[in-house]
C-alpha cells in the first residue's frame, strides 16, 4: 500500500474474495482463490461493513454500535492488513 488508511477511505473486498461461515465450525471464514482466513466476530463485522460505500469512519461507528469499546485503530490496522494481502482495495476518491 503507497499511502496510509484514512478515515474517509472505502475499502471493500477486492473481486473474488467473499465472507462466508466454515461448514464444520460455522466460523466466519474470508474466502479467496488462493485460500482460507478465519475471522473473529469482529473482524467479520467490519469486513461486511466493507461494502465501497461506507468510509473508514463510517464503519467504525457502526461497529461501535455493535461491539463496545471498537478502536478506530484496531479497524485501521485490519482493513490496511487485509489491503496488503491483497484481499481488500480502497477507494480514495
Amino acid at each position: 500500500m503507497t499511502a496510509a488508511l484514512s478515515l474517509g477511505d472505502r475499502p471493500q473486498l477486492r473481486r473474488g474474495v467473499r465472507v462466508s461461515t466454515d461448514p464444520l465450525s460455522q466460523a466466519p471464514i474470508l474466502l479467496f482463490p488462493e485460500g482460507v482466513l478465519f475471522l473473529n466476530e469482529t473482524a467479520a463485522a467490519v469486513i461486511r461493513h466493507c461494502d465501497g460505500s461506507r468510509t473508514v469512519a463510517h464503519m467504525v461507528q457502526a461497529i461501535d454500535e455493535i461491539y463496545d469499546g471498537v478502536a478506530v485503530g484496531d479497524v485501521l490496522s485490519l482493513v490496511a492488513d487485509l489491503v496488503a494481502q491483497r484481499l481488500m482495495v480502497v477507494d480514495r476518491g
